[in-house]
């Protein structure tokens, strides 16, 4: 299985963007509050985030250096968003069984959505398996912002 994955995509990039969502492995969006480091991100793995030894399906988050007001406000918005009960480990919260998005649109309008009402600016990561170079070709998505995994 080959693996694909562009990084520090703009909102536009991913709304151009065209490709199967099925071949979507993992998508994130990263938020920055400022440049003193204080971020977070929101992400979505499609066979499941890792708990321990388990993994929980369903959107996730991270946080750094952001007060436990914003924490519980980006909660609050995505359980509003996509159901799941909440779990949460170290810095990180999960909504597990939520629902999840892996179209360009859906995670390109996420991501405006996160920019305008938690005020941070956006960078987008998409990961894709059994990419080919075709569908490379007329995904639209930048060819300079194009990491491949090494493995299987």
């Amino acid at each position: 299985m080959s693996r694909l994955r562009y990084w520090k995509l703009t909102v536009e990039d991913i709304r151009k963007a065209q490709y199967d969502p099925k071949k979507v492995l993992i998508w994130e969006i990263k938020c920055q509050k400022d440049d003193q480091g204080a971020h977070f991100g929101v992400f979505c793995y499609r066979n499941g985030t890792p708990w321990d030894y388990d993994s929980i399906k369903g959107i996730a988050f991270y946080h750094n250096m952001i007060s436990q007001e914003e924490v519980d406000g980006l909660t609050k918005f995505l359980k509003d968003k996509f159901g799941g009960e909440i779990a949460e480990k170290d810095h990180r919260i999960f909504l597990k069984n939520s629902s999840e998005i892996y179209q360009p649109k859906e995670i390109a309008d996420l991501a405006v959505e996160l920019g305008n009402k938690f005020e941070v600016s956006t960078e987008l990561t998409v990961e894709l398996e059994n990419f080919t170079e075709p569908e490379q070709q007329q995904s639209n998505l930048p060819s300079s912002k194009l990491l491949p995994i090494p493995g299987k």
